[in-house]
């Protein structure tokens, strides 16, 4: 039985190891990005090294960060949404893949496929007008990272022996705009996506200066309440809470 591990270094970066291939997903690897702070402010840098692919699901600023990228060098290999290489030209990276939904590209033992999300249609001004992703990754066991989304009645069709869907439950903020899921949404597309797990991902890393003081709630209940409203909707599927900087080994089925 193959094993997988997930680390989850904070927000929508989380690194993913499968059947001997290292996939790193939206890296925002600062300890401040404009007025945010980050909590807990370090990444393991090891946990950075030979990656066999970086992920990015959209071009907004805290999934596709310039300066996280230029942390990780220019010679790793980018899967980006169709439209977004030409911001990772300029940061003089060599080898990205541009891919849409429903296309397939391989790392390794490793499929990638490229589904969709509902982000709404906000576009970065000064940045390229590229698609909205998730991911579904297939080896040995089969793994849904969202990305950043709303809930969609699309998503009862990647439910089909999944392992893993690491959902988003949360933001850097005490509020959510459009186009986010938040613990009960989250819980809710747990009904049509049916994985075996499902890990909280976008939640307790960044916040604005103070917050983590002012309202330090929203920086911890978001997975807590998550785990409440699955117990209710999908009491099948097996929540796991990893805190910011923590690692998951389990087994495929």
């Amino acid at each position: 039985m193959a094993e997988f591990t997930i680390s989850y270094l904070g927000h929508a970066t989380v690194l993913i190891e499968m059947d001997g291939v290292r996939l790193l997903t939206d890296p925002l690897l600062r300890s401040r990005v404009a007025h945010l702070r980050r909590r807990p402010a370090r990444i393991d840098p090891e946990l950075l090294e030979n990656l066999d692919a970086v992920l990015i699901s959209h071009v907004h600023n805290d999934h596709l960060d310039r300066r996280s990228l230029r942390r990780l060098g220019n010679h790793t290999r980018y899967i980006v949404p169709r439209g977004a290489a030409p911001v990772l030209h300029k940061l003089g990276i060599e080898t990205v893949d541009e891919i849409s939904e429903g296309e397939s590209l391989q790392v390794g033992a490793v499929a990638v496929n490229a589904m969709p999300a509902d982000h709404g249609t906000w576009r970065d001004r000064f940045g390229p007008p590229a698609e909205f992703l998730s991911y579904m990754f297939q080896g040995s066991s089969k793994l849904y990272f969202a990305g950043d989304t709303d809930l969609f009645a699309g998503m009862a069709d990647f439910s089909a022996d999944l392992d893993v869907a690491l959902l988003p439950v949360w933001g850097w903020g005490p509020t959510l705009g459009p186009g986010h899921m938040d613990p009960q949404r989250a819980a809710e597309a747990l009904k049509l996506l049916q994985p075996r797990i499902a890990i909280p991902i976008h939640w307790g890393t960044f916040h604005p200066w103070g917050f983590d003081l002012l309202m330090p709630g929203f920086l911890t209940d978001p997975p807590l309440h998550f785990a409440q409203f699955a117990h209710v909707l999908a009491p099948e599927v097996d929540v796991r809470i990893i805190q910011p900087g923590e690692s998951l080994t389990a087994d495929s089925k």
